[in-house]
């Protein structure tokens, strides 16, 4: 098995010097109609708490792309969104990720010298057509911290909402965060309420997860993975999955893929298995790369992994 590129290209391409210089975070979405929706999110430099989230549309599988323009333009000055877009089987669109509440034009959104995350809020908005969206309705964090929440939400079959999300500490000296863990928070009434759940543990020092993804395999299960992260810099580990049987409600045993990737993504296919898409950093081929996998207990069942889209440059 091998894949070759059909098309590749630029979504949209920012200028350095304007004031929506950086991009990051795309993730797409098909419509009922086959078009493409790619969400990603402008700032006005790296670190900076401008996240503004726009929308491209293709109609001819990606060849092409036209601008939509912010999602939410009354927001883009009072509150930096991180987010995801994502479909449910009867055609909604979902986005969901973090809100920070912006208090000075220009300020960080990760402080270096305490080693932490402006508080931040986890949130949701709907839209029926991918174009016309709802206010971002925000949800409390469950436990202490900062959310860091860059995957989409999964809508099970059975309607359940799905989301997760890693910690990071608070500048609040005070504030104990448990950052060895990744939540997941589920929701059975359409956001009204949700109830949370521990995704993954780790049991290294210094150890903690990031860059989380939730998917429904087609057996039924919950697939999470995420980068496990060492918050030392001095250790690099394989990233981390686990399953859930019940919807999400428990997890079973935090283990290896055996992959030493860094960001990831899912998305499901036939029998069990999925797409597992992941950022090669620092070891080996550095690029965008893809495995299929077919995850049974403590085995992520490896099918096929391959290097896509090597880092521009090399």
């Amino acid at each position: 098995m091998k894949l070759e590129p059909i098309e590749q290209g630029f979504v949209s391409r920012r200028s350095p010097d304007g004031p929506t210089a950086v991009a990051a975070g795309p993730r797409l979405a098909v419509t009922r109609d086959r078009d493409l929706l790619c969400t990603f999110m402008v700032q006005s430099g790296l670190g900076v708490n401008d996240f503004v989230p726009m929308l491209c549309r293709s109609s001819d599988n990606g060849i092409t792309w036209r601008d939509e323009g912010p999602i939410w333009p009354h927001l883009s000055a009072s509150h930096s969104l991180f987010g995801s877009v994502s479909s449910s089987g009867t055609g909604q669109f979902f986005f969901y990720g973090v809100v920070t509440p912006i208090d000075e034009p220009g300020e960080l959104f990760w402080l270096d010298e305490s080693q932490s995350m402006k508080p931040n809020e986890l949130f949701t908005a709907l839209s029926g057509d991918g174009r016309t969206w709802s206010d971002p309705q925000a949800i409390a964090l469950p436990v202490p911290g900062a959310a860091e929440a860059p995957g989409a939400l999964c809508v099970m079959r059975r309607g359940r909402w799905i989301g997760c999300f890693a910690l990071e500490n608070t500048p609040d000296a005070d504030t104990v965060v448990d950052r060895r863990r990744v939540m997941a928070i589920y929701s059975d009434d359409q956001g009204d309420s949700w109830r949370h759940s521990e995704m993954h543990r780790f049991d290294e020092e210094h150890s903690g997860g990031a860059e989380a993804w939730v998917i429904e395999l087609s057996d039924g299960r919950l697939l999470g993975t995420s980068w496990h992260a060492d918050h030392s810099d001095k250790r690099n580990y394989p990233n981390a999955w686990a399953l859930s049987c019940d919807g999400g409600q428990s997890w079973g045993p935090t283990c290896s893929t055996g992959i030493m990737g860094q960001s990831t993504g899912l998305a499901p296919l036939t029998g069990g298995r999925a797409l597992f898409v992941y950022n090669q950093r620092r070891h080996g081929d550095v690029g965008v790369w893809l495995a299929v996998v077919r995850p049974a207990d403590t085995d992520f069942g490896i099918e096929f992994n391959q290097v896509v889209q090597h880092t521009f440059g090399r």
